[in-house]
């Protein structure tokens, strides 16, 4: 196994905004008469339009964004990095790698502005491309800035809709178990507990500042 880049998803991977996002979609559920449960099984590794899209057909999915994204700015202030993260991406300095979310530009930029977080030269957004995950085409674009083959980038996603599209664009796809069970990243080339495992995986592969 070859690596010569890293694609990180964002929510679940190196920000711990779950418990955010779940009170964010509780209450827009709410406000729209929908089943807060079906939503939520819908909105991971996702665009907010296209769970919309899903879920409620008669609503407009833009005007809908809009309102899921002011609702997300009232929780920004308890979203935390993932145990792990800020170690992991400071072992990457001066290696290429990306970030790959479906999160709003301004959210991850403040986020990891105020957590202190690095952001790398590559950011692809969900509205970078005109499919987004489980479609293949964002973690094709990242490879593409990059320059590095997609078969050589390793993808960390914690969402099974993330790792269709990692495998799909012909990524070396790592399932991160933070939100999901291993079964359910079950197209995962492999699967690990935290980002330490991470770490781990991609110091024993020579990549990163970690390797001798």
């Amino acid at each position: 196994m070859k690596i010569s880049a890293v694609l990180f998803d964002v929510d679940g991977v190196l920000l711990d905004s779950a418990g955010a996002h779940r009170r964010v979609w509780d209450a827009w559920s709410a406000a729209r008469g929908l089943d807060p449960e079906k939503v939520w099984e819908l909105t991971f590794g996702r665009r907010p339009e296209d769970t919309v899209r899903d879920v409620a057909v008669h609503l407009d999915p833009a005007a809908e964004r809009k309102t899921l994204d002011r609702l997300l700015a009232e929780e920004m202030g308890g979203i935390q990095p993932v145990e792990g993260a800020p170690a992991l991406l400071e072992s990457l300095c001066g290696s290429p790698w990306a970030i790959v979310t479906a999160a709003p530009r301004d959210f991850v930029r403040a986020r990891f502005a105020a957590k202190g977080l690095p952001l790398p030269a590559v950011q692809v957004y969900a509205g970078d491309v005109q499919h987004a995950k489980p479609a293949p085409d964002c973690f094709a674009l990242a490879a593409s800035r990059l320059g590095v083959p997609a078969s050589e980038c390793l993808v960390v996603e914690d969402a099974p809709a993330g790792i269709q599209a990692a495998v799909g664009a012909g990524c070396i796809a790592v399932g991160l178990t933070t939100t999901h069970t291993e079964d359910a990243l079950g197209q995962a080339h492999m699967c690990v507990p935290s980002l330490a495992d991470v770490r781990s995986l991609l110091t024993a592969h020579g990549f990163g500042a970690d390797r001798s």
